[in-house]
């Protein structure tokens, strides 16, 4: 009733749907889906036309528009830049297939965090999700977010950078209103991103096409392969190691459809299917839309530029300039919009396993969508934008992200050893893992040894997360007191989300206990 105190017990969802045990630890509670959903899941509902302008809206985003100048820095020509974006798409197929036999072998939303708890344990899972939670998300959002305001605003500050509040304003309700857009529907928001990748790739692919007629008018000279590989020093293994970590920037999303595994259909049949059209589609455009870059500006005229697609629109647009930074703006958006959706079911992992308040695992009544975890995403990445410079971070972030593919892929490995006969639906070729992590272990150890602070402080923001896990996951005897705080702060938050917390029968649910509850 109205104004009554809240029940204490967690609240029920309809339906007659089976349950399923979480997979964490003792005494977790089980889950029973809310109407319309599959057991302890989001609705299902990601197609497999769905599932690959997904997978190429998370990797195309605001990457492309910030990575070449980073890219190019540290490889020290066009030539060799060039080859970066290629083998890096390359090697992003091959990390994308190993992440392919993990989502329908292990097949459960969160992609790395659920793979590398159900495999190593407890604690290494809590510290890629700490890692994520605390400072990959919330940093690329930010990032992205920072990049739509200033390329929607640029237009009305030519002369000079747009104001500092204004940016950060427009980035917010940008923010809020995808929020509310992923909280409402999870139609809603896979529509979205069905729009606004066709609208991103039409952009990037009028950018191809003004920088082949570029070439076919005979502007191409940085690309003559006598000046393509003019180094202005020779770059060493760590230099292109760093260009690797840039370019990964850009490709960063690739992996993102295994974390809302639950909710695409026949992943068996969409997974591979969706890797196989959007990587090598994604790769063409990134290695094409660099190609056309340099058909209109040096590299010294690139590595000047803050803004290259607004740079190159100048250059070649003429009076539909404002194109490019409408083209960005359009990018970025799908880019936000995916990115919400992803990371939000990553926190619902999360505290379905009970590393995070079980809150963050309820789903609204009506929409089954996960309010409460998409409302954390949305905060943390308001705070990073009230903080300020977030670019900074970019690296710590690539660091952390490769660091959490090569355990991931490791751990595919150790599974292979480990349970041989395990039901494979789709198992690739062991050269596919080999061949990545030679490729990670080079990559990371050179990048550690040429930014030893950007990186090692990478590191040091993931291990930051051990004394959290032992004392609010592992840290059974707490005081009562906490157990009742988080009990009323999960009642609070189930009545004015309107969400639940799916269960087989109201008699099984019981109150928050030292077995149940977490920090």
């Amino acid at each position: 009733k109205k104004g009554s105190r809240a029940p204490k017990k967690v609240q029920q969802a309809p339906g007659p749907s089976p349950k399923v045990d979480s997979a964490a630890g003792s005494g977790q509670h089980q889950f029973r889906a809310c109407s319309g959903m599959a057991a302890g899941r989001c609705e299902c509902i990601c197609t497999h036309s769905e599932a690959k302008t997904l997978k190429e809206g998370n990797i195309i985003g605001s990457g492309i528009f910030i990575s070449p100048k980073g890219v190019l820095e540290h490889a020290g020509s066009v030539g060799l830049s060039l080859i970066v974006w290629v083998c890096g798409g390359g090697i992003c197929a091959l990390g994308s297939l190993c992440y392919a036999e993990l989502g329908v072998t292990i097949p459960k939303s969160g992609g790395d965090y659920s793979y590398v708890t159900e495999i190593f344990g407890g604690l290494v899972g809590f510290l890629l999700l700490w890692s994520a939670v605390l400072i990959m998300y919330p940093t690329t959002l930010a990032v992205i977010a920072l990049t739509f305001s200033n390329y929607v605003l640029q237009p009305a500050f030519q002369d000079c950078l747009p104001p500092y509040i204004a940016t950060r304003l427009l980035a917010t309700i940008c923010i809020l209103f995808l929020t509310w857009v992923n909280c409402s529907s999870v139609r809603w928001a896979t529509r979205i991103q069905d729009v606004f990748t066709v609208g991103k790739l039409l952009a990037l692919v009028l950018i191809i096409v003004v920088g082949l007629v570029q070439i076919s008018r005979g502007h191409y000279d940085a690309l003559r392969p006598s000046v393509a590989f003019e180094f202005s020093e020779d770059p060493s293994v760590g230099q292109i190691a760093l260009a690797f970590l840039q370019a990964s920037f850009a490709y960063s999303g690739w992996n993102f459809l295994n974390y809302v595994t639950e909710e695409v259909v026949e992943p068996r049949k969409n997974l591979p299917r969706a890797i196989y059209i959007s990587i090598p589609l994604v790769t063409l455009v990134y290695t094409m839309t660099n190609i056309a870059y340099f058909s209109s500006m040096t590299p010294e005229e690139l590595l000047a530029s803050n803004a290259v697609a607004v740079t190159f629109g100048e250059k070649l647009l003429g009076m539909f300039s404002w194109v490019m930074p409408i083209s960005v703006a359009l990018s970025t958006f799908g880019g936000i919009n995916g990115y919400l959706f992803t990371s939000s079911r990553l926190c619902f992992s999360g505290a379905r396993e009970g590393h995070l308040p079980y809150l963050l695992a309820m789903i609204h009544l009506k929409n089954c969508t996960p309010i409460p975890a998409l409302l954390v995403c949305c905060i943390a990445t308001i705070v990073i934008l009230c903080i300020g410079e977030t670019h900074n971070l970019i690296n710590y972030v690539s660091f952390i992200n490769y660091l959490s593919y090569g355990v991931t892929i490791a751990g595919l490995l150790y599974l292979r050893k480990k349970r041989p006969n395990l039901a494979r639906p789709i198992k690739v070729n062991m050269l596919v893992p080999i061949t990545y992590m030679v490729f990670w272990a080079v990559l990371l150890c050179f990048s550690l040894y040429s930014e030893p602070v950007v990186c090692g402080l990478g590191m040091v923001i993931m291990l930051t997360g051990v004394p959290v896990y032992f004392v609010g996951v592992q840290w059974k005897d707490k005081p009562k007191w906490i157990y009742r705080l988080l009990e009323k702060v999960t009642f609070m938050g189930q009545k004015v989300c309107y969400v639940v917390f799916p269960q087989e029968d109201p008699s099984e649910t019981e109150p928050l206990t030292a077995s149940k509850a977490t920090d």
